[in-house]
């Protein structure tokens, strides 16, 4: 049929010779008819399991069943039986109705397509969007994203054609077909095999989960129906809540009646809220309850919902319509949505068959939705303003299951086990609704129902035959089972920290065990070190090595903060929440400095020096191209790769390869990079102004998420290439005014906030083109950005110091200041002024010439430090930003030295002088110093460097296992900083409140 109607088009004269066809599959006019079937049905009133269609000319209307009863829920076209490919489905007056033949993009979309249009910005495990997204839910199913976390991107193999700029009228539009990667290389390193940690918890535990701003702060609920919150790096149980009815007066009947049959209950579920500051509980009896978080381990209670007739299987946390939500389901068939602040039900969807065992909110671009599982084996999607299922299709295993999606929210998997003990482990195709692909290596007949996690965007992980299995995403086959020294059960249960360092599982005598990889090794091992900094005192020792000539020494205006005991009725101990994987520093805001006596007494302290070239680790980058000043540089989010932009508009890409060496391939000292460009030697160059050399205009750059496309602009227009092939893949905003500083929007890649030299900042929408909106209120240009998706904010800095808040609901101004000029300086202060989000998502880094300092939200300054005017030799500081893990903020100065500083008070804890990575010549003659400084996304301890003359230095310890300040700078013979002890020629700035 499809060759006939091909020879019907040739035909007629309009179309001779002026259509290519493409190549189509023998089944796809058959699953283009059987998509107009589905999306027929999707739309009458009255559907059948078994509609009655005659022909495919007239829109078909299934009659009401005789006695007016609902039928029952029938296929969707989403994940149906898919008939085998070949002979055409029957379809006349007394054929079955074929639910799915070969399920295409339309399908889901037509599920999603009454969905409200409006986005929230939800904080769940949401997807990373590509640079660019089709503009509807079948454009974006048509073109599935790659998954934006892998590691392994080969520029030299990708397709050079998968972005393309079509101009359609007016209205140009960048689209893509998805960004090809090599497969991941994995690194035994990668991979959970280390126990760091053993908890003992005291009952069965039954449900974990890490709180997403702190990598080492583990929920634990159990079988007799308590809670606990961990510090796993120091062992403490930071808060314990056994179960109690809150308000058993305001107990359902149905409730009642159970209690005085069976008193007993147990935690389902427990997890944490988005933004860390709330959590969720399920019991197995009727309710659930939710308590507050405080920074200082503390938990409040919130709400308490009796939830369901039953047990309360799953919970989890959602935003529809941009309002925080609890989703919850039950023993009584049916899963509920509730307003996490008031505890009114918004939402309850009915159609299961069987209790309810799990749920699955998610988003994509418009689209809201939540994924529900039973114990007979169904799984039904449910949009938020239709009480109807869009999706009903069968699970592997026909029982319990669970569902997931990657870490980037762009793969669905799920997890299950039969009732003969058959476990199944498969990836979901949800552009077709078929499983993409099975994992193999369960026990032929599990002890119980497996249990599952993934992390990374390239991992999965689960609990079976007394051993926790690995899985490389892509790999069907098993990587390796671990046991974990013994002592598991059969089916442990599991969960990844979010960045995928730490892994918990329970044990069989009612305990925990911490897992960790290369990664989360170190990161216990630093959480060690500082406590062992925290408890040094201020009488030990001080080498009286005379101070460098920098400006880090001697040192002004430090915010010293004293160590405060969390809870009164608990000796602290020797790691606290506040100094491990806190990333909330929201607490010191009450700390009043405090010096010690014996300390008052000394008048220069020392930190960690290190003056000379055998006490780091530094590479000079190979360069051959022309010389120029580095004014912007990062690395890949990927941490393979560094990017640099020269002040003559041309950008340099320096790319390590993995080998014995260097195994993962990631950026280091230890290895040369190399220099890379496309065979044909193309160079990535931004347009520039006619009118003024590039060299005088302000450069800005931005990298897409998955490092395939990065955007940039050197006074000219703001271009976009592909990093792949170096090629311009469209050039907009003309100048006057330039752009100055560009962000992507922090969960659509399609929108980007550009800061411009006229002091506007414009919302500027890529994929159709067109600026969304202007924000006006700074009166200076625009030098910094940076967005917070957990607050749903844009931070703007100027020129002037003005910082402001911007809403990006509404986009309008929540609040405006300018910073504080530090002692000595005239006020206002003047020049370019950048912001950087910490990983909390709440406080923020602001950094002037003259200072860095740490601001929360509502910009009240937290804490600073700042060089005095006064004292000499003195330098500005150049360039400052966090390190990947938001204990260190690095700044680097106008005399060639870098300051190593703790996060939770700003002291310094480690300098490096010019003379310790510089060549002679560089030091003795015209000055070189760093413009930029930028921090690997992986690697705590490792920085790189963008110079004055164009030269790029890859900087870290001497050891892959030292910090800064730590053993690396004892060879000098001076000690490590620590936070006990406050700088004695420092000036507290701790501003207050305004």
């Amino acid at each position: 049929m499809l060759i006939e109607l091909k020879k019907l088009i040739e035909a007629n004269p309009l179309f001779r010779d002026k259509l290519a066809f493409p190549s189509f599959k023998s089944s796809r006019l058959r699953t283009l008819i059987n998509q107009s079937l589905n999306w027929q049905h999707q739309l009458c009133k009255n559907p059948r399991p078994n509609p009655d269609i005659k022909t495919l000319f007239m829109d078909h209307s299934c009659s009401p069943t005789s006695n007016g009863a609902r039928p029952p829920p029938t296929n969707s076209p989403l994940m149906g039986p898919i008939p085998k490919a070949g002979a055409f489905p029957p379809i006349g007056a007394h054929g079955p109705f074929q639910p799915v033949v070969s399920p295409t993009p339309g399908a889901i979309a037509g599920w999603m397509s009454s969905t409200n249009p409006s986005l929230p910005h939800a904080a769940m495990a949401a997807g990373s969007p590509g640079l660019v997204q089709p503009s509807s839910a079948a454009a974006f199913l048509k073109h599935p994203r790659t998954p934006t976390g892998v590691t392994g991107m080969d520029y030299q193999s990708a397709d050079s054609e998968h972005l393309k700029r079509i101009r359609i009228g007016q209205s140009d539009e960048v689209s893509f077909s998805g960004v090809m990667h090599t497969p991941n290389v994995c690194s035994q390193d990668d991979l959970h095999k280390v126990v760091v940690r053993t908890l003992n918890q005291g009952s069965n535990v039954m449900s974990m989960d890490f709180r997403p701003q702190q990598q080492t702060i583990l929920l634990v609920g159990t079988n007799v129906g308590d809670i606990s919150l961990w510090e796993v790096g120091s062992r403490e149980r930071l808060a314990h809540k056994p179960f109690k009815f809150w308000d058993i007066s305001a107990a359902s009947k149905p409730l009642q009646t159970t209690l005085l049959n069976d008193a007993a209950i147990s935690v389902n579920r427990c997890v944490w809220g988005p933004d860390g500051l709330m959590l969720g509980v399920s019991f197995s009896k009727h309710i659930v309850q939710t308590y507050k978080y405080n920074p200082t381990g503390e938990l409040t209670q919130h709400l308490e919902i009796d939830a369901h007739v039953g047990g309360v299987n799953d919970i989890a946390f959602a935003h529809p319509n941009k309002q925080l939500c609890i989703v919850t389901c039950g023993d009584d068939k049916m899963i509920k949505v509730w307003d996490a602040v008031t505890g009114r039900r918004q939402y309850t969807f009915e159609g299961h068959e069987a209790p309810v065992y799990s749920v699955c909110p998610h988003y994509k671009e418009n689209i809201q939705f939540i994924f529900s599982t039973a114990i007979d084996g169904k799984i039904k999607a449910w949009l938020y303003d239709c009480s109807r299922s869009r999706v009903d299709y069968d699970a592997p295993g026909l029982w319990c299951t669970m569902m997931a999606y990657s870490a980037d929210g762009t793969r669905l998997f799920s997890c299950g086990t039969s009732k003969e003990g058959e476990s199944h482990l498969v990836e979901w195709n949800e552009s077709e609704g078929a499983i993409k692909r099975t994992y193999s290596g369960f026990r032929k007949r599990s002890l119980g129902v497996v249990q599952f996690d993934t992390t990374r965007n390239r991992f999965l992980a689960a609990g079976d035959d007394f051993q926790i299995k690995f899985w490389d995403m892509d790999n069907t086959n098993m990587l390796i089972a671990v046991d974990a020294d013994g002592g598991l059960p059969a089916s442990s249960r599991l969960r990844f920290n979010k960045e995928g360092s730490l892994l918990a599982v329970t044990t069989s005598d009612n305990g925990i065990k911490i897992l960790a990889n290369n990664d989360g090794v170190h990161l216990i091992r630093m959480l060690e070190s500082r406590a062992i900094d925290k408890n040094r005192g201020p009488s030990e020792a001080i080498n009286s090595k005379p101070l460098l000539g920098t400006s880090l020494g001697p040192f002004a205006n430090v915010s010293p903060v004293a160590p405060t005991q969390e809870r009164p009725d608990r000796t602290p101990p020797a790691v606290s929440v506040s100094s491990l994987g806190t990333m909330d520093n929201s607490r010191l805001l009450d700390v009043k400095p405090r010096i010690l006596d014996d300390v008052d007494k000394i008048s220069s302290w020392k930190t960690s020096d290190i003056v000379d070239t055998t006490q780091l680790k530094f590479l000079r980058l190979p360069d051959s191209i022309t010389a120029g000043k580095v004014v912007r540089l990062i690395y890949t989010n990927s941490g393979l790769a560094l990017l640099a932009l020269v002040s003559n508009a041309v950008h340099k890409l320096w790319k390590w390869q993995r080998s014995e060496r260097n195994p993962p391939g990631k950026a280091t000292a230890y290895v040369v990079p190399q220099l890379w460009q496309p065979p044909n030697g193309t160079l990535m160059s931004n347009d520039v102004n006619d009118g003024k050399p590039a060299e005088e205009c302000a450069a800005c750059i931005a990298l897409s998420k998955n490092d395939s496309y990065v955007m940039s602009a050197s006074g000219g227009k703001v271009s976009l290439f592909n990093m792949m092939t170096f090629k311009v893949m469209t050039t907009f905003m003309s100048p006057p005014p330039a752009a100055t500083f560009l962000a992507f929007h922090p969960q659509d890649n399609n929108i980007i906030a550009i800061g411009m030299e006229d002091s506007s900042i414009q919302i500027y929408n890529v994929r159709v083109d067109e600026v969304k909106t202007k924000l006006k209120g700074h009166q200076n240009r625009i030098t910094g950005l940076a967005f917070s998706q957990t607050l749903n904010i844009l931070v703007s800095s100027g020129a002037d110091t003005q910082l402001c808040v911007w809403s990006i609901d509404g986009w309008e101004k929540k609040k405006s200041r300018f910073i504080q000029a530090p002692a000595g300086r005239q006020s206002p202060l003047v020049g370019e002024t950048k912001v950087q989000f910490h990983n909390d998502q709440a406080n923020l880094l602001v950094v002037h010439e003259s200072q860095v300092a740490i601001y929360d939200s509502k910009l009240e300054c937290l804490r600073s430090w700042s060089w005095s005017a006064k004292d000499t030799p003195t330098a500005p500081i150049s360039s400052a930003i966090y390190s990947c893990d938001g204990l260190l903020v690095y700044a680097s100065f106008y005399d060639g030295s870098v300051g190593v500083f703790d996060v939770d008070s700003l002291r310094i804890r480690c300098r490096i002088a010019p003379s310790a990575y510089l060549p002679s010549s560089a030091v003795s003659t015209s000055p070189v110093y760093p413009l930029v400084i930028a921090a690997h996304p992986s690697e705590p301890n490792q920085i790189a460097l963008g110079m004055s003359d164009g030269t790029v230095y890859v900087v870290e310890p001497l050891d892959v296992e030292q910090k800064w300040g730590a053993q690396s700078c004892q060879d000098n013979g001076s000690i490590p900083s620590n936070s006990s002890n406050p700088s004695p020629s420092g000036q507290a700035s701790e501003l207050p409140p305004r």
